[in-house]
């Protein structure tokens, strides 16, 4: 039987194939727009939604053949907005079971070692109750881990890029990809997590923009530990704190949340945008 880590290692070689499957040998994605039945292609938007479903549109025949060569069945979302966008679950025993979730994000022009950065799942009802079946495939502490399949890439200058034009098939190899510069990583969600939310008002995760601390799994958390990272995001804005000069707040930073508990701050590994 597979365990997490060995669930974890098998992903990121599978993982370093992918970059080739998409890609051109210059660098850009090979997809390049749209095809109908008079032989027309039109380009693609680089919409950040519209390129994420795509993409994995385009990994999926990758995603089953991996998943068939470790006997993985793979359970989809039934809904658009459940956790996690595939549940692997192992073929001998359906018990042992690995949350995956598609994440992209692309470069920060001039910021290189940046990334826009993504969410990590909700910390709302079934992340707080990990029996839930509310928004997720499976109950939360069902999985035996969770991890983000990702990609960061760069997103082509809007200059060259017309989405008003209509191409011939002929000149399919002309048309500039809406993206290029693909690279693939996986990491345990908990590794990448930052201590804000990621989207809005919504109650999501947010992840670490610094690139290399991604591929290495360098996040906030990575020195406290995931039982740090669940304590924090389950509660998370709830708990309300006397200040020096008397007025009360809620706990949305780590550091503060971590002297609450009474642990060592020197741990938390700094949110640095710096090179």
């Amino acid at each position: 039987m597979m365990t997490k880590a060995e669930f974890e290692n098998a992903l990121k070689e599978f993982a370093n194939t992918l970059t080739g499957h998409v890609s051109t040998v210059d660098g850009q994605w090979s997809v390049k727009g749209f095809i109908d039945a008079f032989r027309n292609v039109y380009t693609i938007s680089s919409d950040t939604k519209i390129v994420s479903k795509i993409l994995e549109i385009h990994l999926f025949p990758r995603i089953i053949a991996f998943a068939d060569e470790h006997d993985f069945a793979i359970v989809l979302a039934e809904h658009q907005n459940y956790y996690p966008d595939i549940s692997f679950v192992s073929k001998h025993d359906e018990a042992v079971r690995f949350a995956v979730d598609f994440k992209t994000t692309y470069r920060i022009p001039g910021k290189p070692w940046l990334c826009n950065g993504f969410t990590l799942g909700s910390h709302g009802e079934y992340f707080q109750n990990r029996t839930s079946t509310k928004n997720i495939q499976f109950p939360y502490g069902s999985y035996s881990g969770h991890f983000c399949l990702g990609i960061i890439y760069d997103r082509a200058d809007g200059a060259t890029i017309d989405e008003t034009r209509c191409y011939r098939i002929e000149e399919l190899h002309s048309i500039t990809s809406v993206i290029s510069n693909i690279q693939f990583f996986v990491a345990e969600k908990w590794k990448i997590a930052g201590d804000k939310s990621g989207s809005g008002n919504t109650a999501n995760i947010g992840s670490i923009q610094r690139i290399e601390d991604i591929l290495s799994g360098n996040g906030m958390f990575a020195k406290l530990g995931e039982e740090w990272f669940d304590d924090y995001w389950m509660n998370f804005g709830k708990i309300i704190v006397k200040g020096p000069d008397g007025k009360t707040k809620r706990i949305t930073s780590l550091v503060d949340f971590v002297k609450y508990r009474g642990g060592d701050p020197s741990l938390i590994v700094p949110r640095n945008n710096q090179p």
